[in-house]
């Protein structure tokens, strides 16, 4: 099963590098776009980017997590309301990671700390957003199984952070 989970988790991990590679290419360095001008970055690229990142997790999270069918009618509808919640967390990073592609070139010294700050904000907020359901997930599953998808959530969370991080160029080397 861990064999499984790594080999699916590598997957997941390299097709995310994959659509954010095709993606770097227009996020080439070139003058800020206008509030009009269309992002250097899809929006709907990254929604269909996100979309499939949360049916594959969701995949891994059925994969790894043995749940009875008492357990599961308990535990996916606290997921998808977790996942809800994360989306809404996860839009904000976006927005950020998008102002930056936009802005990438012309970056001053404030607005690179503010986007930095933006980000770091909304990591906080996706721990916060954990640490609430953990103890929710454990009740309806039990604290093993319940600390188990805490574990599975933050190595797939880490895996996507990892491969964008890697995505996003330096401020420095704008």
């Amino acid at each position: 099963m861990q064999r499984m989970f790594v080999a699916a988790v590598l997957a997941l991990g390299a097709w995310l590098a994959c659509m954010t590679a095709g993606n770097a290419q227009t996020a080439a360095p070139a003058a800020a776009p206008a509030d009009s001008a269309p992002h250097r970055i899809s929006d709907q690229d990254i929604e269909l980017m996100r979309q499939d990142l949360r049916s594959k997790k969701k995949q891994l999270v059925a994969q790894n997590l043995k749940l009875t069918d008492t357990e599961a009618t308990k535990f996916w509808p606290i997921y998808d309301q977790y996942v809800t919640e994360l989306t809404k967390i996860n839009n904000k990073k976006y927005a950020t990671i998008q102002e930056y592609a936009d802005r990438y070139g012309t970056l001053t010294d404030e607005e690179a700390m503010k986007l930095m700050k933006q980000w770091m904000e909304v990591d906080i907020s996706a721990a916060q957003l954990r640490a609430k359901y953990l103890p929710i997930v454990s009740q309806a599953i039990g604290g093993k199984k319940g600390a188990t998808f805490a574990q599975i959530d933050r190595r797939v969370a880490l895996m996507v952070e990892l491969q964008l991080a890697s995505q996003v160029p330096l401020v420095q080397s704008q």
